[in-house]
């Protein structure tokens, strides 16, 4: 941040862009990012590229992580520089998992960068953004461990009809393949009554979907008492008036009790939709990579399931090509997929992470090739299954979560279903109208790999958030909301070169 951006920034409010690269987790902090920046007077710009600070809030679980943070930085820097030459300015902010990873290095790489912030301390920003502008240098400032829990911070939504409701941060397992743990810390949970406060907030304003996020959410109050409190915590969103649908990720085979699938079971606003993780198939790789179940505990947990949700969606996560991983185990990969027959599946060629146990086992490093053709053999499998299962809707009456128009035909909308399966259907017209966040019922028609195509909506039930939608749209504006935190407080944010 330089002198010359001062009084351009009297004669209107700075703006801000968030580039988010990862997991849900990093989406809810972004979220927080913008909530602190709009409440020391910044805006979200309406245009990223004119944006007056860029914040990018990193990830570092994949190794193209760090390929896609500095191929950004390298392009803000061509605009940074641009900038300087017209008078103006951009301030440039890294944050999350790989801020912390590196460190000081992201300013030694890219002495351009302004502030470099970690994990632990996202609460901290508008300080950080103050001394940036004072000092006229980089300022980077990690912790060691987290200081405000995200969840007492500001929020800007995306949109108004769902919001991100984190329960605990951190994480106590060992997996040999991640670096979350060491980049987030161990886990620590909030209390019930804490997360039944903020879910009651969000539903008065409008919410009527909230995902619970955590890294084990099923190992959720262990902390607290001794024993997991995440089934009680579901039948006590239950019981919140207005709260339609609750979703969460990611559970833990390990840690994954019947009380759990019980209350699942039981609470009609708990949607039947399970992400379990499976990484591989074979027992020899879970105990390599330290995962604490084993295949039959797998499929034990699958077939609970869907005893007693017979309609629910699986999702799963899976690496291919683990240090050490044969042909043999990873046939026991694709039996495994085979039997479960998952709705969708995330898959993954491994990737060494620097910091983790597995990245030091070069010697046992699959053939890149060899991994590459396993990976589209699976790829193959859960394309095919994926298919199966969104050809299981067709025919059906279903209620979808209106998200919005569709990214690729804007002739069609998309919304979601209880499960979770995304589903397109007609734009609305004049006889059938519909906004983001309102519930619609529509007939289910075609089948694709990951999607299903409905008929038009033939039930509209108008919602408080598809009403707010409605009226964002007829004033030209997006529908984002924003809630404050009267517990948070930054002595410097006077000092912040911003108006209101």
């Amino acid at each position: 941040m330089t002198a010359a951006a001062v009084p351009e920034v009297r004669d209107r409010p700075r703006t801000y862009a968030v580039r988010t690269f990862g997991c849900q987790m990093n989406e809810h902090d972004s979220e927080r990012a913008a909530g602190i920046l709009e409440a020391v007077g910044y805006r979200r710009a309406t245009d990223p590229l004119d944006a007056d600070l860029v914040l990018l809030n990193t990830c570092a679980v994949r190794e193209n992580a760090d390929e896609r943070l500095y191929g950004t930085l390298g392009h803000l820097k061509g605009i940074k520089e641009a900038r300087r030459d017209e008078g103006r300015d951009l301030t440039i902010v890294v944050g999350g998992c790989l801020a912390q990873k590196d460190g000081a290095s992201v300013a030694e790489r890219a002495p351009w960068v302004d502030v470099v912030y970690g994990t632990h301390n996202l609460g901290n920003l508008p300080d950080l953004l103050a001394r940036a502008d004072a000092d006229h240098l980089p300022v980077v400032e990690l912790l060691e461990t987290l200081e405000v829990f995200p969840s007492a911070l500001p929020a800007q939504r995306g949109v108004r009809h769902h919001a991100w409701v984190s329960i605990s941060v951190g994480c106590d397992n060992t997996c040999s393949f991640c670096i979350v743990p060491a980049l987030r810390g161990p886990e620590r949970s909030r209390t019930v009554g804490e997360i039944l406060a903020e879910v009651q907030g969000l539903v008065a304003d409008d919410v009527i979907e909230v995902t619970l996020l955590g890294q084990n959410v099923n190992s959720y109050g262990r902390d607290l008492g001794g024993r997991a409190l995440f089934a009680e915590l579901l039948r006590t969103l239950g019981g919140v008036d207005g709260l339609r649908r609750v979703r969460f990720t990611s559970p833990h085979p390990r840690d994954f009790t019947p009380d759990v699938l019980e209350a699942m079971a039981e609470t009609t606003n708990v949607m039947p939709h399970l992400h379990l993780p499976l990484q591989s198939g074979s027992d020899r790789v879970l105990r390599d990579m330290r995962r604490s179940y084993r295949r039959e505990r797998y499929l034990d947990l699958v077939a609970r399931t869907r005893e007693l949700l017979p309609d629910a969606s699986l999702t799963t996560d899976i690496i291919v090509g683990f240090p050490g991983e044969t042909e043999e185990d990873f046939l026991a990969t694709l039996d495994v997929v085979e039997q479960v027959r998952f709705d969708q599946a995330f898959t993954f060629q491994y990737s060494p992470r620097p910091g983790t146990d597995a990245a030091t086992m070069v010697d046992r490093f699959v053939d890149p090739d060899e991994v590459a053709h396993r990976y589209r053999r699976l790829e193959e499998r859960v394309r095919a299954h994926s298919l199966e299962a969104h050809e299981r809707l067709v025919g059906r009456d279903v209620e979808l979560l209106v998200e919005g128009p569709s990214r690729t035909d804007p002739a069609r909308w998309s919304g979601r279903d209880p499960a979770n399966h995304l589903v397109h259907l007609p734009a609305p017209d004049a006889t059938t109208t519909f906004h983001p966040g309102d519930l619609v019922s529509a007939t289910v028609r075609s089948a694709a790999t990951g999607y299903a195509v409905a008929d038009a909506a033939h039930a509209v039930e108008r919602t408080r958030a598809g009403i707010a939608a409605e009226s964002a749209a007829a004033a030209g504006a997006a529908s984002p909301t924003a809630r404050s935190a009267p517990s948070f407080v930054s002595p410097t944010l006077r000092r912040l070169p911003v108006v209101g």
